[in-house]
């Protein structure tokens, strides 16, 4: 019967590659703070050349902080994982744009800045 020879090569394979890093940038900023609460400001900037469409940025609190109230988009929080999506009258940030969104919150101590933010899955550089 005829045979096949098997192959002599081990077939190449692709490295796993790390997700690229977003074209953004985020500013976070306590703009006021008293005893058991906070406000602050979260500035995305859109860095690419191409206008990112129904956007989610995100973010984890660091020192149990929790949002009460925010404006400017849409949020959901579990635990310390925050996930702001953008407001039904603004669902793309341009080119070079900004989406700027505020919140009120509580904490149990000086509130830190979260050490890393994300804009659909793609890190974002803090500013």
């Amino acid at each position: 019967p005829p045979t096949t020879t098997p192959p002599t090569t081990t077939p190449p394979t692709t490295p796993p590659t790390s997700a690229p890093a977003g074209s953004c940038t985020v500013a976070y900023s306590v703009t006021n703070q008293w005893p058991g609460g906070f406000q602050a400001s979260v500035t995305v900037n859109n860095t690419g050349s191409t206008a990112v469409s129904n956007w989610n940025l995100a973010w984890s609190f660091t020192a149990g902080e929790a949002v009460t109230s925010l404006w400017g988009g849409n949020y959901t929080q579990t635990g310390a994982a925050v996930s702001v999506t953008a407001p039904s009258w603004a669902t793309s940030i341009a080119a070079g744009g900004n989406a700027v969104v505020g919140f009120t919150g509580t904490s149990t101590g000086t509130p830190a800045v979260p050490a890393s933010f994300t804009l659909n899955g793609k890190a974002c550089t803090k500013a």
